[in-house]
C-alpha cells in the first residue's frame, strides 16, 4: 500500500495506470488494522525499498521496469515530486497517507516480488512464533500472491483477506489468483468476517 502504487502522483499513475483498484483495500484497512493490534496481532508493513545504489537488482530485474531505457524505472526519479521510485526512504516508497503504521507495527523493506526472497521477514516470523499469516495489499496477483506462496511453501498457514487486497491488473488476473490461492496455497476470507470474530473474543 505504498505511494508508488496507490497514489495518483506515484510510479504507476505517471505510466497512465488507473490506480483507483489499488486504492479500494484502504478503507478496510482502516477498520481491520485497529481491531488486529487491539488483539495483538503483529501487524507487518512489507514494502519495496531498494537501496539507492540498487546493488542487490540484477540487471535483468532493471530491464523489466524500464525495457527501453527511457522510461521511469526503479530508482529513477518520479517527475512531480522527484522521489525516486521504490527507494528505501523516499516518498514514492511510503505507505500511504491514510494508512499510516502505528508505533507498533513492524516494517521490513523487500526487493523482489516475494517478500521472503532476500528478506528478513522468516526470520522476524519465526522468532515472534508465528504460524498462521494474514495476507492484504497490492498487488494481488504479483506481490501478494508470491509473498502467499513462498509463506505456503516455508509451511506457514496463509489467509488471504480478499476484501483488503486488490490489483490494477485485468479482472481476470483478481480471479485466477483467487482460485489458486483456494486450490492449493491456503484460504480466502473476508476481513470483515474476521473483525467480527476478532471483536466477539
Amino acid at each position: 500500500m505504498q505511494n508508488d502504487f496507490c497514489h495518483p502522483n506515484g510510479w504507476l499513475g505517471h505510466i497512465g495506470v488507473d490506480i483507483t483498484p489499488a486504492r479500494a483495500p484502504i478503507t478496510p484497512l482502516q477498520h481491520l488494522l485497529p481491531v488486529l493490534r487491539q488483539a495483538e496481532v503483529p501487524v507487518i508493513w512489507l514494502n519495496w525499498g531498494n537501496r539507492p545504489d540498487k546493488l542487490n537488482l540484477s540487471p535483468a530485474l532493471l530491464h523489466v521496469y524500464n525495457p527501453y531505457g527511457d522510461g521511469v524505472g526503479l530508482g529513477d526519479p518520479l517527475p512531480l515530486s522527484g522521489a525516486p521510485v521504490l527507494e528505501a526512504g523516499s516518498w514514492a516508497a511510503e505507505i500511504v497517507e491514510e494508512l499510516t503504521p502505528d508505533s507498533r507495527d513492524i516494517r521490513i523493506n523487500k526487493y523482489r516480488m516475494s517478500g521472503f526472497h532476500d528478506s528478513e521477514l522468516d526470520s522476524i516470523l519465526r522468532n515472534l512464533g508465528m504460524t498462521t499469516l494474514l495476507f492484504a495489499g497490492v498487488n494481488l496477483d504479483q506481490c501478494v500472491l508470491c509473498t502467499l506462496q513462498d509463506a505456503n511453501f516455508r509451511g506457514y498457514d496463509c489467509l488471504l483477506l480478499e476484501d483488503c487486497s486488490a490489483t490494477t491488473s485485468p479482472s481476470y488476473c483478481r480471479d485466477a489468483t483467487l482460485y489458486n490461492v483456494q486450490q492449493c496455497f491456503g484460504f480466502v476470507v473476508q476481513a470483515s468476517q474476521l473483525q467480527q470474530q476478532l471483536e466477539c473474543d
